[in-house]
């Protein structure tokens, strides 16, 4: 009688758990780079712990929270193989939401989800979710690493992520604050960053076939490299802003353009008015519009168009503000105005210069 077992079990399922802690043992060293001091313990744990006591020098502490993911930029990096640099995207995403009401980036945790737990892989994706958390100035604090066979191929996976902040609440920032007069600073983007990712793909991969590994003359690189450049992680450079000028509001320019996210933080009775001749949106975007003959008003409600994080501030802070940018390598410049909204401008769309 043979003594070899034939019941199921979970690695007959196509689980791996042997991989799983494999892959938590390399990611450690990566989780403990962005250690702040009110973290508790380290990664294994079931939750992951932060010291509220902290919280103390604030008056009224409000907490922030964001979660997100980053779309199907995740297809580039799994046909590359290169997946250190999507968690830049992951952490940008979250956090540069979090910042925009003037908080400070505290803690995240990330969920990846893979098809099968190849170890190196998901540790270099916690490599980049670790650097991008450095570079916000929060710590990753845990995280959860599923492995769903038969659901996803062996080499498919996606990954999400969920902040914590804080704000003094007589420090929040947002609609309330913006005047008629106020003045629209945009700081530059890294490229495509996190978004319109589907309609790049189609025109781009599908529609025009082109390889991920060509060199493409207008961007310098190959195609792939420029589609996988890191999203931009504003968080510090915002909270910087708001430290050495006044500042009313922030918008974080991801799906629906720069139009849609602007608005979101323009009051009843104002609009803003953004010039579109103060800046030059980069090749991948010409690409993608002339490859696809794509509309401009298309391509506006889907990519940043070059236009990563806006700042609005009182006409008279202006100047400090792009100061403060420069200093710390931020391209930035004066792209808008805050007026009060008339009749004309009720029904202003985005023909010639935004108005939203």
């Amino acid at each position: 009688m043979s003594s070899e077992t034939t019941g199921a079990s979970y690695a007959s399922a196509g689980v791996d758990i042997e991989a799983g802690d494999r892959a938590v043992e390399l990611m450690k060293e990566w989780v403990k780079k962005t250690r702040r001091p009110e973290v508790l313990g380290g990664i294994g744990g079931f939750a992951g712990l932060f010291d509220a006591s902290a919280l103390k020098r604030y008056e009224r502490p409000l907490l922030a929270s964001a979660t997100d993911g980053v779309g199907t930029k995740v297809d580039i990096a799994r046909r590359l193989g290169v997946y250190d640099t999507i968690g830049h995207d992951l952490v940008a995403m979250v956090m540069d939401d979090i910042v925009v009401c003037g908080a400070e980036p505290l803690f995240m945790t990330d969920y990846i989800c893979v098809g099968k737990v190849h170890p190196e892989r998901v540790a270099a994706i916690v490599k980049g979710i670790a650097e991008g958390c450095v570079l916000a100035g929060c710590a990753l604090v845990g995280g959860e690493t599923a492995e769903h066979p038969g659901l996803l191929g062996p080499d498919d996976f996606d990954v999400a992520g969920a902040g914590t902040g804080v704000v003094e609440a007589d420090r929040l920032l947002g609609p309330d604050r913006i005047r008629s007069g106020d003045v629209v600073i945009a700081m530059a983007s890294s490229g495509l960053h996190s978004n319109g990712y589907s309609l790049v793909r189609h025109v781009l991969l599908e529609r025009a076939g082109l390889a991920l590994e060509s060199e493409v003359a207008e961007l310098g690189r190959t195609l792939g490299e420029e589609l996988l450049e890191p999203t931009k992680i504003y968080s510090l450079d915002c909270l910087a802003l708001t430290r050495t000028t006044e500042v009313h509001a922030f918008s974080h320019i991801t799906g629906g353009g720069l139009a849609a996210n602007l608005g979101r933080v323009i009051p009843d009775g104002l609009y803003a008015t953004v010039d579109r001749s103060t800046w030059t949106p980069g090749a991948i975007f010409d690409l993608v519009g002339r490859t696809g003959d794509v509309e401009r008003l298309e391509l506006e409600k889907t990519l940043n168009m070059g236009v990563g994080m806006m700042a609005v501030v009182p006409a008279e802070s202006a100047e400090a503000a792009l100061t403060t940018l420069a200093d710390r390598g931020v391209e930035a410049w004066v792209a808008g105005t805050i007026a009060e909204r008339g009749e004309q401008e009720s029904a202003a769309g985005l023909v010639g210069d935004y108005a939203v």
